[in-house]
This record gives structure tokens, sequence and C-alpha cells, in this order.
């Protein structure tokens, strides 16, 4: 499965994140961005979280103000059908980058203004199978670029996925 980089996003602590050009992503996370509630986001098995557009896409023709970045996904990718994603799997990016599928981020009320009932529990994964931003590992770091094509390749065959579909 191929798609390409819609949308880099960082912030100096929480949502919504801002779009940039182009980013740094270490072991640690993205340069220049920053986790608010460490305890629950980031660090090493959490470094990058990325959401597909065809999410963002859906819940927006809802009625929802939901915009790349305003959820607090770091890569925001277009192209993928992101219910195919699933834990173990690998993003692997043009320029070199490679980032895996380790846990699926729960949703919390700091993202609420990007629903227009508060609903963020739209991006639960087991409530909306689907729908969950990824959490992942960087096994490759190097630098991302809006527009980059990336690959999807599946992991694990015994991971759960995100979707029954």
């Amino acid at each position: 499965m191929q798609g390409t980089v819609q949308q880099l996003s960082i912030s100096d602590g929480g949502a919504p994140k801002s779009a940039v050009a182009s980013v740094e992503v270490t072991p640690g996370g993205l340069l220049g961005d920053r986790q608010r509630y460490r305890k629950y986001h980031g660090g090493p098995e959490r470094a990058v979280c990325l959401l597909g557009l065809d999410v963002i896409t859906r819940l927006a023709g809802e009625g929802h103000p939901i915009v790349p970045g305003s959820v607090g996904e770091n890569v925001t990718l277009a192209g993928l059908d992101w219910s195919r994603v699933q834990l173990g799997g690998v993003f692997a990016f043009d320029g070199g980058v490679e980032l895996e599928v380790t846990s699926w981020a729960a949703p919390c009320s700091n993202i609420g203004h990007a629903f227009s009932d508060g609903g963020f529990a739209r991006l639960h994964a087991e409530q909306h199978p689907g729908s969950a931003r990824a959490y992942c590992r960087v096994l490759t770091p190097g630098t991302l670029r809006a527009d980059e094509g990336v690959t999807w390749r599946a992991g694990d065959a015994q991971a759960p996925p995100l979707s029954s579909a």
C-alpha cells in the first residue's frame, strides 16, 4: 500500500500541532515537537504519532472541525486505507525514515476541540475500528518531508488489525 505525506505537524506541547515542511526524526521523536503529558505520550515506543487523511476526511464530512494536526498527530498520510494498518507493520518513507506501529493512541479530552460534539472517542481503536491514531517507534531516523512518498508493509501476521474490515 502506497501513499504520501499530506502534512507534518509539531508543537511545543499538546494539540493542535502546526504544519512544517520538513522535520528531523530521531529515536525520541520529531525535533521541535514536545508532548504535554509524557506519562501517556512520547518516549521510544510512542515517538511519532500518525493518522490517515481518510479518517480526517470522513470525520470532517460528518461535520467535525477536524483538520490535519488538530488531534495531535505528527504525520498525516494520504492515499492509504487506514483501516488496513496494523500493529507491527512498518511505514517506509522515500527519504529512508522507517517507523514501526507499536500501539494505538488513546484519545483524550485535549483533542475535543476537533469534534463538533466534543466526542473525541471517535478516535478510539476499540469503539471505532479504523479510526485510531498510530504510535510508532523509529527504526531508521532521518528527515521527513511533506509530499514525500510512503509505503506500508504489514508486519507480524499475528498482530491484531486496527479494523476487522
